[in-house]
């Protein structure tokens, strides 16, 4: 999701007999994207610590920015801080309650948590805002899996499967899921793909 900017063309109407306002509005939405972009850099290179205030202080400028406190609430989730993760992703979905991937972010914390139902409930709101998300329906069957509900998990893996193709963890998850259920057949045929899949050149 990308978070949309008015345009610029519109501003510099607005603003067309203040150029020094426009100026310091514009310095100011640039220096907000280039925070976030900068939060995004640190936390992908495992220092969320770091990222952390430098998401507030783009919030500082933009606080009705969803991506902003969606962005610092998966900084504070890789910090285990999940209280203040779980605040920062509500007040996305405050700003934007169709935040497909704030509500799937916060079902990932409820899960490790072993709060199920809140989990399960907050997959559901991910998958109703977008359901052709494979990584919702993954995480749906894993926390189906968990149950030991293992139908519903290969019902769930499968749309994921049907979505993304070649989506290496949910293949995987319905080929174990196939053997709980039995279905060895199906297991194999998961198995084989699987195994394409690793031979493939930069597969891990």
């Amino acid at each position: 999701m990308s978070y949309a900017y008015p345009s610029i063309l519109k501003l510099r109407a607005c603003f067309a007999f203040h150029p020094a306002m426009w100026y310091i509005l514009y310095y100011t939405m640039e220096t907000a994207s280039f925070l976030n972009d900068s939060g995004i850099a640190l936390t992908e290179a495992n220092r969320p610590v770091d990222a952390i205030p430098v998401f507030r202080r783009a919030l500082a400028i933009e606080p009705e920015n969803p991506l902003l406190w969606f962005n610092l609430g998966i900084a504070q989730q890789r910090t285990g801080n999940y209280d203040e993760a779980i605040e920062s992703f509500h007040r996305a979905l405050g700003i934007d309650g169709g935040f497909a991937d704030a509500w799937l972010s916060m079902g990932l914390i409820y899960y490790e948590l072993k709060e199920f139902q809140l989990c399960e409930e907050c997959y559901r709101s991910a998958l109703t805002h977008n359901g052709d998300d494979p990584k919702a329906w993954n995480n749906m069957g894993v926390l189906h899996f968990s149950r030991g509900c293992f139908n519903e998990a290969r019902g769930c893996f499968e749309e994921a499967v049907g979505l993304a193709p070649l989506y290496y963890d949910a293949l995987y998850n319905l080929r174990d899921t196939c053997r709980e259920l039995g279905d060895y057949r199906a297991a194999a045929e998961f198995e084989r793909a699987l195994s394409n899949l690793s031979e493939k050149p930069g597969r891990a």
